[in-house]
């Protein structure tokens, strides 16, 4: 799956960079990203130093150096590894409206070519937690996390235990996600299962942020068998 993924990714930002000399991207971080951004990072027909990066989410009050901080997680496994041109990352440490805004006009300057994203176990899109401000226009926002998507940082082995999870996070909104030309979602493993069944099957609902992406009139969604595993067999086949 993030062979797929990874590939298909890969083509759409060689056309951006084809069509217009760079390509706009927005990156998610997290456990169900390895397999594709480890892939897409060995791809060596992408002009890395063309590529214009934007930050999905990050912890208030985390350092960039703790083991969870998802600007580490960029670094690592995704700037550091191509040496793409421009990346414009969310300091968790700064004022967290400050960062709102700076980051926010500098997304909005053009339009963004690709969005890659995930599926949180409650269904989140980024840090948008249910209920989902779906009508906010601002394009990074800051919220509260729910229990269900903090326990998940845990289960996936971020934090030791639950209190150590913060409670507040800058995320791009859910408009601002939706306005980019092409989404790319990925979501394996079996814990996603009932979360991708709730999105594809369910009604596009802010208690169910991801669903939203049926919205959206170019996004592709990459699951695998464990993630798939819930939804009745005619779904697949009216959302190709």
């Amino acid at each position: 799956m993030g062979e797929a993924a990874a590939a298909h990714a890969a083509g759409r930002l060689r056309a951006a960079i084809k069509a217009q000399g760079r390509a706009r991207i927005i990156a998610a971080t997290g456990a169900a990203q390895f397999a594709f951004l480890s892939a897409l990072t060995r791809n060596t027909r992408i002009d890395w130093p063309k590529v214009e990066m934007f930050h999905l989410d990050e912890y208030v009050g985390l350092s960039a150096d703790h083991p969870a901080s998802f600007r580490r997680f960029l670094q690592e496994r995704l700037i550091q590894p191509t040496g793409l041109g421009v990346a414009h990352l969310l300091d968790g440490e700064a004022h967290p409206e400050t960062v709102c805004q700076e980051v926010g006009a500098a997304l909005q300057s053009a339009p963004v070519d690709v969005a890659f994203v995930g599926i949180g176990e409650n269904a989140h899109l980024a840090f948008n937690d249910p209920p989902a401000d779906f009508d906010t226009d601002r394009p990074f926002i800051v919220v509260r996390l729910d229990d269900a998507c903090r326990r998940q940082q845990v289960g996936e082995g971020w934090f030791a235990r639950l209190e150590d999870v913060p409670d507040r996070a800058i995320t791009m909104s859910v408009r601002q996600i939706l306005a980019a030309r092409e989404i790319i979602a990925i979501a394996p493993d079996s814990r996603k299962a009932e979360a991708v069944r709730a999105c594809l099957e369910g009604d596009v609902t802010a208690q169910v942020p991801a669903s939203v992406l049926r919205q959206h009139p170019n996004t592709t969604l990459f699951l695998d068998r464990a993630s798939a595993a819930q939804l009745d067999p005619g779904t697949l086949a009216r959302h190709r």
